[in-house]
C-alpha cells in the first residue's frame, strides 16, 4: 500500500513546481502555513522575504529576482533596464528589479528584491507585453522594441546614453524592426524625441 504523502511532502512539491511559494498557495490545499515555518527549521525551504519562500540549494536561474518580482506584483510589467538584460541588450546589469505599475496603483511593499518603480497607464502601460515562464512563474516583460522607446521616455530616470545604447544594440541585433520602433513611438508620444536617431540608422 502506498505511503500516504504528508503536507510537508506536498508542500516540496509544490515550491520544486512554482520555484516561488506564498502562504496563502497553501489554502486551497486545507495545509496551514505553520508547515513552512517547519520546512524552513528542518533546512529544506529558505524564506527569501516577508511571505516568499523557495527550496534551499535551488538551481535557481539568473532571472530568480525577476520571478520573484512577478510572484508579488503580477499586476507589474517588467521594464527598462530590468528588460534591457533579460532580452540581452546593451550591457547594464541593474541590482533592483525596474517594473512598470498603473499610475493609481498602490506602491508595493515588497521587502526582496529591491525594486524600482516606474508608473504609466493606458495604451502606454498596456502595449507590448510578452508573458515568459521563469521558473514556472508568468513574467511579463515589455518586447525588446517597446524597451528601447521606454527608455527615451523614462531617459531622465536612466540616461541618454542607455536609451542610445538600448537602440543601436536592439537594431544591431535585429529584434525589432523600425515599424515596431514607430509604433510603440507613436503609443508613448516619443516620436519628435526618437525621429533623429531612428532615421540615422537607416
Amino acid at each position: 500500500m502506498a505511503r500516504k504523502r504528508s503536507a510537508s511532502d506536498v508542500v516540496v512539491e509544490m515550491v520544486r513546481r512554482k520555484s516561488v511559494l506564498r502562504p496563502r498557495d497553501l489554502k486551497a490545499r486545507g495545509i496551514h502555513r505553520e508547515c513552512l515555518r517547519r520546512l524552513c527549521a528542518k533546512g529544506l525551504l529558505v524564506r527569501v522575504a516577508r511571505g516568499l519562500y523557495v527550496l534551499a540549494r535551488a538551481d535557481l536561474s539568473s532571472q530568480h529576482t525577476l520571478a520573484l518580482a512577478a510572484q508579488s506584483i503580477p499586476r507589474g510589467v517588467i521594464c527598462l533596464l530590468s528588460a534591457l538584460r533579460f532580452h540581452d541588450i546593451g550591457t547594464q546589469n541593474p541590482q533592483e528589479v525596474w517594473l512598470t505599475i498603473d499610475h493609481k496603483a498602490e506602491v508595493p511593499r515588497v521587502s526582496y528584491p529591491r525594486l524600482r518603480i516606474v508608473r504609466s497607464s493606458g495604451k502606454a502601460l498596456m502595449a507590448g507585453i510578452d508573458k515568459h515562464t521563469i521558473e514556472g512563474v508568468t513574467v511579463k516583460v515589455y518586447s525588446p522594441a517597446k524597451t528601447v522607446v521606454d527608455c527615451f521616455k523614462y531617459r531622465s530616470k536612466i540616461g541618454l546614453d542607455v536609451a542610445l545604447e538600448a537602440l543601436r544594440d536592439c537594431w544591431r541585433q535585429r529584434r525589432a524592426t523600425m515599424d515596431d520602433l514607430w509604433r510603440y513611438a507613436k503609443i508613448c508620444r516619443m516620436t519628435n524625441v526618437m525621429r533623429p536617431y531612428l532615421e540615422s540608422l537607416t
